[in-house]
């Protein structure tokens, strides 16, 4: 039989031809060793054209796609394309790998680039958002992630002049980026006027931001800034493809075969035309030629590199520059099919789709000889002498040429379809042709290639033939996979298969047939293989198929699944493979790549000095993943592995969903929750010992800690035993079984990993039981081995994933190193080695694997070892390379690098496990023994078997069997520590005898659970088949076992104690002896699992037997007989309870049913529910019942309570349920979802819980973790606080948190961004810039314009607007500077004024705008980078960032796209943005905070989620991220002192939470410790010492908490909600500001005393009923108030005096605006019902009148000494401007007043409203105000209104988009549009009119522009709109879409915008952010 093993020899690449230049661009570049880089296939080239040596990189698995260059050009980046496509940075030098770059891309990478430093890397994705990503490209990370565009990118590049900032281009668009924190914002190139917007294709940056691009037509187009300066045009006649910068110049290169040179300036240098030279792919192709196309090109010094769509690479020396030289040859377009070898010499033929036949030698690596065909070309074959080639065409015909000088033999066309197979006969007669019309044709060679034969009989295309060595048969197969012979030369089928025995066949490249069955996999019928090729002399084949793999087999492989080698390189599919004639070579070619590679074939006894060659070959080589062949030569499975291998630790719920499931069954029971619920019990427990060790299936798991305590684990659980207190300490930081343990170099820390549907690790200290780091978000379903490195920084783990994920950590950092795919199959253990910490080994079934880190990922090679061994456990040795590892079959392997040197028996069976001794090693093994070697494992020293003889009289338990399995070992302190599968674990001396410590039931599962009537003693019984007494008082001890002829499910003591009955799983139950476990008596009636058993009361005389088979036995236990059956139940039963007096059974079954039966007899009763209860029942362990209702959680349907039972005092029921959580409840638990208490240490069910006779202890069993544990019970009131207590019950009490209607509006305010803004108005109609144009009266009457006679009658064009500076020369206005802001974000914000720089200046923010406000000079500066609404603002208390402000953005969705939410860190002195942080919570960030170093940043959003996020915020990395709350959380802050704890509170939910490496870990706030303590809506948080945390309420409480317990509340702190407190870090003492009515005693502003006990009340004295306190601040001897009423105020601690320092209108919109005539001051009018007078030059409000209604509109008399104030609802006033009396009022309407107006000459008020009429007063006739007259028939309501200069006409915009001119005070409307054009009016401010058509932008379909106005000038127009933005046009603006400067700082909708006088200023109102800004005109100079 055939060798069943892969060949010994192998491949190396020796050649490729070709260059991938298609699809591609600038892939082609000079290294620093002036060596050639680029790509084909999968490969990257480094080409030495001096020596013509070729080196490859074959780190991809799929074509690359795109290359950079370092800027040191020694290392290269490659991409590639694929579903999960990376980059790999390699060296060029040395072609190995640096670093690898995996996990953001899909589909593939289309562009790189370097910086100019080479430290980041910016990769383009091929996805549908064209991803860019910017990376760390050392370590692996992701600096910054954004959507690229929504069509493809061409080219990005790094602007090399300035830092962070990139330039990417692509179809229609090119963007510029730039890189802050972690964001990328894009600007869009403006293509203008200059230039067509086009596709741009490659771009290069050159100084003074100037950016040089290639576009599709040819021309260049030059950028400066984000502007199209100038183009260049037809620099090449078609696309310009490539652009490469030097320090010469730029080179480029086009489609039309050119490449240019031009100097730094782009000016023109040199052409070099590629279509003059005679060499190259160009030569006549006939009419479908289209000419050479420049892909790359390369400048460097004097040489130019040029590379070509056709595979070709030129390089030109410049100074001559008409000889390019053509360095490398491929063929392109088209697949490539056609392969010959010549029979003689050492030449290949390939042929191609391109139509060209090409001779290449395989000496010389060149192509010596080409021809192009009139047809593409599909097969080729060479005769025997070498003399002819022939050539098989795609239209069916075939041509022969003579190989010499590529004449044309002949030419025959017998068939249409393709010819896909030819060959000549081994005697070179005759020809036999195969085409895809199923024939074979035969022509005779010397006949000048007459058909002499046909053969038929195949029903599909032929794809491969061979002739015999006689050439009288031809064997054929088919692609319908038949495989034929045929008699030759007449081609007559051969169908009797005995003459085909002795055949001999010349060639094999068939893929069917007995001798290559092997090369198919075992169970697949896929025909993927393309290609065979035998070679007779080795017996080796050669195979490619469709995956771009190359296989190396034995040959013959007979065996379906043979062993092989593989080779990748090829992309796709490899299309043949041929032997040269010689077996020297293997040639394979690319159908996709187009390209050839020649392989070195290197025979076994070479393969041995081949080891050291290049290191290359051993990553090409592997010994294949996916050899499948029965494992003939592989041992048979040790069944603990086989069973070990098969656990699943799939969980059908992960504690993970709890949280969803919850609130999906929440909303099912929202009714019944809103009752009032049980309280929770006063009474705890806390876990006080566990019996239980998990061997079964965990190894290495045990150790020493510094202080000599042993460390293990077992179920959720980690415990540090102290073996000489026995006691035992729980790390209980983990939801679900802990899998692996690793411990520190140290000692003192040590890392367990879980099981989880995103499984964490934890590394915590062994003494403190705090967890230093949580690493998560990398493994699935669980970590399974874990590993520290030597120095203690790293730590490997490995996952249950189906690859086995491997991650290599920077544990203290949570920061994710390197992660990889391990290994298909499982993985048993991994390690770190000790002396060069990136390399690491994981070794498990088949397999070991040796690893090292390349940057993001990790490079693994398979160890070679002759057969694949299973791996149990590996250790490094004495040195980097050597490492040993133990088998499945006892042996252990000594490798030194990779590579195995010899294997030692060690033992019997699996060695499990084994450890490194500093002269040493121990090892131990399933056959119980430990055996102790030298550091060579030459000699075994000593050997220690664990035996019972040998067990020490201080054992805490019993050995159950001699010799068990050992699976951990671990050595210290003078013993060796040894754990078995048994679940016992022992101490061994040197000296030899052994101590038992800790030990617990085997593998299956536990059940049966007694606790004894009187003594401190438990029994349990397991599916393990024992039965165990257990002492619960302190000596912890396993008194007795007893093994069972079955598992067992129940058992129970007699009431005296002296006798046990146990149920067992086949049906039968015993009673034993309870002191000796012998047999008293033993039954077997039923077929089914016993599953409870229980003594009647009292005398115990009978005995109750529950079964699966639902019936329950009574016995007498006196008689031995059955005296009673209960029936009646439909399914098994569960649980059993007698009532005190025996007379009465309880008993639930598994469909949830309850039922009573009689005893003895057995009668069943019903029992009406209420009754139930007031039955005197001797024990409760049923969970069925009105009693226990509560105790069934919301989620029920995925957790039942499994196991209940009631204390003897009947006050606390414990509960046991399906996710491993312990439960206490107050007794009865009656009304659904009572409160509890709920311990999670158990992992999954837990199967039973009993109290201990006298209530002291609770006991408890674990299904699938075997534990059993024991709980000390504690007593309310008997308790210190200690932070081990429960987490408080499921449902959040739904008792209502309070209301307050600022909470509630704070709370529901939804924040949307201005992008997506609608309509402010309720307008209807087409907008002005989709309205048809009227036709004026000339076109109408067929006039055209300019044929008008030239002296015209008629008055020249009147001014369009009176103009104020007459005489003067006019002053376009250029440019709008922010010049001051009122207004300030309180009534939805809070915490957002703070002082800076010693309290000189105050920082505060209103719309998007940051504001620094100098007190003394009262002057503002802004901060204006954000681009919508700032939420929250905090400042960096650090004395190391000074002044460093961070401010958080409302957003859209979190894509990382610009318009997602952000964070912005500034510098609030230089308004520097230090780093943006762009971040995933949607809709916007609503709090942030920095921790006490002020380098980490604490954010908030208002995601669904309320995700809280860590950042450093400098380097914009993002540390730790969690989901906050359900509901709204208001504040989330640090601790001063802390930068790993804060404190989050929101709507009725207050959390302390601590950052353990990436992971966030949390605590609800317990309040059970006071009574009546109610879980309120918190608002605000301040710390005090000792872990003091304050929290405000909604009702005006604080309250005070201890860690995490609520230890008091300060009732009534203020008479409102808290709204805000501050911590002053100089002295402690705290601030707290709130609502609440101005009164002698209190106020809304109160300082208090470091610990909240004294407080001193100060009064603001703002005139308002109730003040509302949102944001306070304490600076020296000052605090700082902001008020919901948009004030901040400064308030003196001594003298309580208050200085208004801002005010601000407190609601909104604010919709009148009018200014002064003649002064620079305005007015404002607000929904408030306030008008304000605001002074510009003195930067203040002069003063305020309370209208006391909201005002809509304001507008000043011309001589400014009245104002008229029109109302909402529908009343109009004018006040006196002297006196501020009341002139005149009058209501004439019932709706708002959109618009008031003065006429010019004073005599006329206008006034329009929403009841679509403007009424006409005179007020000449006096303050009564009488309607003179009123407009009618306009179709809409009002928007704004402007009277003509000479006061006699007005004009109307309308809500109907409509404007109308009508006659003062006559109110008739004016039509003629001759008329209307003759107006010159007084003002403008009109949003309608042909005259201002071009203020309306394209994107207004949903949003409007609301308001505009026309400078005084004339000559400009100021406008408003609903996306918050202010515009500046030229005026008239009568053209469309007119071009204009946008200003932004406002939120959501202006609504009102204006002139001052002189147009020195313009004001603008905000509607949603109740702000003034006022701006500063620039005029254009003169």
């Amino acid at each position: 039989m055939a060798d069943r093993t892969a060949p010994n020899c192998h491949l190396r690449l020796e050649w490729v031809y070709g260059y991938r230049g298609h699809q591609c661009r600038n892939n082609l570049y000079y290294t620093a060793a002036k060596e050639i880089v680029y790509f084909v296939a999968g490969v990257g080239v480094v080409y030495n054209t001096r020596e013509h040596k070729q080196k490859f990189y074959l780190g991809h698995n799929d074509d690359i796609i795109s290359l950079a260059l370092h800027p040191e050009r020694v290392l290269v980046a490659t991409g590639q394309v694929g579903k999960e496509p990376y980059i790999c940075v390699w060296d060029s030098y040395t072609v190995q790998t640096v670093s690898i770059l995996k996990d953001v891309h899909t589909h593939g990478i289309a562009c790189l680039a370097f910086d100019l430093e080479g430290q980041c890397l910016v990769s383009v994705g091929l996805d549908s958002k064209n991803t860019i990503c910017v990376w760390d490209w050392r370590r692996g990370r992701v600096l910054a992630a954004a959507p690229g565009h929504t069509d493809r990118i061409f080219d990005i590049s790094w602007d090399l002049y300035q830092p962070n900032k990139l330039v990417s281009c692509g179809v229609k668009h090119i963007k510029f980026w730039s890189l802050c924190g972690n964001a990328l914002t894009p600007k869009r190139g403006v293509f203008g006027k200059t230039g067509d917007l086009q596709t741009i294709l490659c771009l290069a940056c050159a100084k003074d931001e100037v950016t040089y691009s290639g576009a599709l037509n040819g021309d260049i187009y030059v950028w400066k800034g984000i502007n199209l300066m100038r183009t260049i045009q037809g620099a090449h006649g078609s696309g310009i493809f490539s652009m490469n910068a030097c320090e010469e110049g730029f080179a480029t290169g086009g489609r039309d075969g050119c490449v240019r040179l031009w100097d730094l300036n782009f000016k023109p240098i040199t052409v070099i035309d590629l279509r003059e030279t005679d060499q190259g792919y160009k030569v006549a192709r006939g009419e479908n030629s289209r000419g050479l196309s420049v892909r790359s090109v390369c400048w460097r010094g004097d040489h130019i590199l040029v590379g070509t769509q056709d595979s070709e690479i030129f390089e030109v020396v410049v100074h001559d520059r008409n000889k390019p030289f053509l360095i490398m040859q491929g063929h392109c377009e088209g697949e490539l099919w056609a392969l010959a070898v010549h029979p003689t010499k050492p030449l290949a033929m390939t042929g191609s789709d391109d139509r060209s036949v090409r001779i290449w030698s395989l000496i010389d690596h060149a192509l010596i000889a080409r021809c192009n065909m009139e047809e593409p070309i599909r097969c080729a074959a060479v005769s025997t002498d070498g003399i002819h080639l022939a050539l098989g065409m795609k239209d069916g015909s075939f041509t022969v040429l003579r190989v010499r000088d590529m004449t044309e033999v002949v030419h025959v066309k017998d068939r249409k379809e393709a010819i896909h197979e030819l060959k000549y006969s081994p005697d070179g007669a005759h020809l036999a042709v195969g085409s895809n019309e199923n024939t074979v044709d035969v022509y005779g060679v010397v006949q000048r290639y007459k058909k002499v034969g046909e053969c038929i009989g195949s029903n599909s295309f032929i794809t491969h033939m061979d002739w015999s060595t006689d050439s009288k048969y031809l064997q054929t197969n088919d692609g319908s996979g038949r495989r034929l012979f045929y008699r030759m030369p007449s081609g007559k089928e051969v169908t009797n298969r005995e003459e085909l025995k002795l055949v001999q066949w010349a060639s094999w490249t068939c893929v069917l047939g007995p001798e290559v069955n092997g090369i198919w996999p075992k169970y697949s019928d896929i025909n993927d293989i393309n290609s065979v090729d035998a070679n007779f002399n080795n017996q080796v084949l050669v195979t490619a198929d469709d995956y771009g793999l190359v296989k190396l087999m034995r040959y013959p492989c007979i065996r379906k699944g043979a062993k092989f080698k593989k080779y990748l390189g090829h992309s796709a599919h490899i299309t043949n493979v041929r032997w040269s004639h010689d077996y020297q070579w293997v040639i394979t070619i690319g159908g996709a790549d187009h390209s050839v590679f020649q392989w070195k074939f290197i025979p076994e006894r070479k393969s041995k000095e081949a080891l050291h060659i290049a290191p290359q070959e051993t990553l090409a080589d592997s010994n294949s993943e996916e050899s499948d062949s029965d494992q003939s030569d592989v041992p048979e499975m040790d069944s603990e592995i086989e069973q070990e291998t098969q656990l699943t630790y799939r969980r059908q719920v992960y504690k993970e969903d709890l949280p969803q499931l919850k609130e999906q069954c929440k909303e099912k029971h929202r009714a019944t929750a809103m009752k009032k619920r049980e309280r929770a019990p006063g009474n705890g427990i806390k876990l006080h010992f566990i019996h239980g060790y998990r061997g079964y299936d965990c190894r290495s798991n045990l150790f020493y800690t510094q202080t000599g305590e042993i460390v293990y684990h077992v179920a959720a659980v980690g415990v540090v035993y102290n073996r000489q207190q026995n006691a035992q300490r729980f790390y209980m930081g983990h939801d679900d079984d802990i899998l692996c343990l690793a411990i520190h170099p140290l000692k003192d820390y040590v890392a367990t990993g879980q099981v989880g549907r995103d499984s964490s690790v934890h590394i915590w200290d062994t003494e403190t039981l705090k967890p230093m780091s949580v690493l998560k978000g990398f493994h699935q379903l669980g970590v399974c081995a874990l590993d520290f490195s030597a120095d203690g920084k790293r730590l490997a783990s490995v996952g249950l994933d189906d690859n086995h994920t491997i991650v290599l950590w920077d544990w203290r950092k949570g920061e994710k190193l390197s992660a990889m795919r391990g290994s298909k199959d499982k993985i048993f253990v991994v390690k770190i080695n000790p002396y060069l910490p990136d390399k690491l080994i994981t070794a498990g079934v088949k397999h070991m694997k040796f690893w090292h880190k390349a940057g993001g990922g990790l490079i693994g090679r398979k160890g070679s070892m002759g057969k694949t061994e299973t791996m149990m456990c590996a250790v490094y040795g004495w040195s980097e390379e050597m490492v040993f590892s133990g088998t499945c079959t006892g042996d252990i392997c000594i490798w030194r690098d990779m590579f195995l040197m010899k294997t030692v028996k060690a033992h019997d069976g699996p060695v499990f496990s084994m450890h490194a001794l500093e002269k040493g090693f121990v090892t131990g093994g399933k056959d119980g023994i430990v055996a102790l070697w030298d550091d060579t494992f030459e000699r075994c020293l000593k050997t220690y078997a664990i035996k019972r003889a040998v067990l020490a009289p201080g054992s805490k338990g019993l050995l159950l069997e001699d010799n068990p399995s050992i699976r951990a070992i671990s050595l210290g302190h003078g013993h060796i520590l040894v754990g078995t599968k048994n679940g016992e674990i022992l101490e061994v001396d040197k000296s030899g005898p052994i101590t038992l410590l800790v030990q617990g039931h085997m593998e299956g599962e536990v059940w049966g659970l007694a606790t004894h009537p009187h003594l401190p003693l438990c029994a349990t019984v397991s599916d393990d088949k024992t039965l165990r007494i257990w002492d619960l008082s302190p000596s912890h001890c396993m008194l007795a076992v007893r093994k069972l002829r079955k598992g067992g499910r129940c058992c129970c003591f007699s009431p005296d104690g002296k006798a046990l009955a146990v149920g067992l799983n086949d049906g039968s139950f015993l009673i034993v002896n309870a002191d000796t476990l012998e047999d008293l008596v033993s039954f077997h009636h039923r077929k089914d699992i016993i599953s409870d058993i229980r003594f009647s009361p009292g005398a115990g005389k009978y005995l109750a037997v529950a079964s699966g088979d639902s019936f329950v036995d009574i016995y007498n236990v006196m008689s031995s007989k059955r005296v009673g059956v209960c029936k009646g139940c439909l399914s098994y039963i569960t649980h059993l309870d007698w009532d005190k007096r025996g007379k009465l059974l309880q008993v639930n079954t598994a469909a949830k049913e309850q039922f009573f039966f009689e005893a003895p007899r057995g009668k069943r009763q019903t029992i009406p529910a209420s009754e139930v209860e007031k039955i005197d029942w001797s024990t409760w362990t049923c969970v069925l019942g009105l009693s226990v209702e509560g105790a069934w959680p919301v989620i029920s349907e995925v957790a039942e309570v499994t196991s209940a039972c009631l204390s003897n005092d009947r006050r606390v029921l414990a509960t046991g349920d399906d996710l491993g959580y312990i439960k206490l409840f107050r007794y009865p638990v009656k009304g659904k979802y009572a409160k509890f208490k709920r311990y999670v240490a158990h992992s999954t069910h837990v199967t039973n819980v009993r109290w201990t006779h006298d209530d002291s202890l609770l006991v408890t069993v674990g299904g699938g973790d075997t534990c059993l544990m024991i709980w000390a019970h504690e007593l309310e009131g008997l308790r210190e606080f200690k932070l081990c207590d429960s987490e408080e019950s499921d449902i959040d009490s739904e008792d209502d948190g309070g209301y307050d209607s600022d909470v509630t509006r704070e709370n529901e305010i939804n924040y949307t961004i201005k992008a997506l803004s609608t309509n402010m108005r309720p307008m209807s109609g087409v907008k002005p810039h989709l309205q048809m144009k009227e036709p004026s009266i000339d076109e109408r009457q067929g006039v055209v314009r300019g044929s008008r006679p030239p002296v015209s009658r008629a008055l020249p064009q009147p001014e369009k607007l009176q103009t104020n500076n007459v005489g003067k020369k006019k002053r376009p206005i250029e440019d709008l500077v922010l010049e001051l802001v009122f207004g300030y974000r309180g009534n939805d914000c809070r915490n957002n004024v703070h002082y800076l720089n010693e309290g000189a200046d105050i920082i505060y923010h209103t719309a998007s705008v940051g504001i620094v406000f100098n007190l003394t000079t009262s002057c503002q500066s802004f901060y204006v980078e954000h681009s919508d609404d700032i939420l929250c603002l905090t400042i960096n208390q650090h004395p190391k960032f000074p002044n460093v402000v961070a401010t958080g953005q409302v957003g859209d969705t979190g894509d990382m796209s610009a318009t997602s939410p952000s964070i912005h860190v500034w510098d609030a002195m230089t308004k520097q943005t230090l780093s943006v942080l762009r971040c995933f919570h949607s809709g916007g960030v609503c709090s942030v905070s920095f921790s006490a170093t002020g380098r980490l940043l604490l954010s908030v959003g208002l995601d669904p989620e309320h995700t809280v996020t860590i950042w450093k915020w400098q380097e914009g990395a993002k540390v730790a991220s969690r989901v906050g709350h359900t509901q709204r959380i208001f504040v989330a802050e640090f601790r001063p002192d802390s930068d790993t704890h804060f404190v989050s509170v929101g709507i009725k939910h207050v959390r302390f939470w601590t950052l353990a490496g990436r992971a966030l870990l949390c605590k609800k706030g317990v309040l059970s410790s006071i009574e009546d303590a109610r879980m309120q809506t918190m608002l605000s948080v301040a710390f005090g010492a000792n872990n003091l945390t304050f929290t405000g309420t909604i009702s005006g409480d604080v309250c005070v908490w201890k860690e995490h317990i609520l230890v008091r509340i300060v009732a009534k702190a203020h008479t409102g909600p808290v709204f805000t407190m501050y911590t002053t870090l100089r002295d402690g003492l705290i601030v707290t500001g709130g609502k609440e009515r101005p009164s002698k005693e209190g106020g809304a502003l109160k300082l208090w005393d470091q610990e909240l006990k004294r407080c001193r009340a100060f009064r603001l004295e703002t005139g308002q009923i109730i003040d509302c306190v949102r944001s306070v601040c304490r600076g020296k001897g000052k605090i700082l108030v902001g008020t919901r009423n948009a004030e901040i105020i400064e308030v003196g601690e001594k003298n309580a005096a208050c200085n208004i320092l801002v005010n601000g209108h407190m609601d909104g919109p604010i919709w009148g605006l009018g200014t002064h005539p003649s002064r620079d001051v305005f007015l404002s009018a607000a929904e408030d019902g306030t008008v304000r007078l605001w002074d510009i030059p003195e930067k203040k409000m002069l003063n305020k009148v309370n209208l006391g209604h909201p005002a809509q509109t304001i507008s000043y008399s011309p001589e400014g000494d009245m104002v008229a104030i029109g109302m909402k609802n529908g009343e109009f006033i004018i006040l006196l401007v002297a006196s501020l009396k009341i002139w005149g009022k009058k209501r004439d309407r019932r709706s708002p007043i959109q618009d008031i107006r003065f006429s010019p000459n004073s005599r006329f008020l206008a006034v329009g409203s929403t009841e679509c009429a403007v009424d006409f007063y005179d007020l000449t006739l006096g303050p009564q105000l009488n309607r003179i007259n009123c407009c009618r028939d306009i179709p809409s309501f009002v928007m704004q209104m402007d009277f003509s200069a000479d006061s006699s006409y007005i004009q109307i915009s309308t809500g109907a988009y409509k404007r109308l001119v009508y006659e003062v005070p006559s109110g008739r409307q004016i039509t003629e549009q001759i008329q209307i054009d003759r107006i010159t009016w007084a003002t403008w401010t009109s949003v309608l009119g042909d005259e201002v058509v071009g203020i309306w932008s394209r994107n207004a379909d949903k949003a409007d522009v609301t308001c505009a106005c026309v400078s005084h000038s004339g000559l400009n127009i100021v406008t408003g709109d609903d996306f918050g933005m202010v515009k500046l046009f030229d005026f008239p603006s009568p053209e469309k879409f007119a071009k204009h400067k946008r200003f932004l700082g406002h939120s959501a909708h202006l609504t009102n915008v204006r002139f001052t006088n002189g147009d020195r200023f313009v004001v603008s109102a905000g509607g949603d952010d109740r702000s003034l800004f006022v701006w500063r005109c620039v005029h254009a100079p003169h």
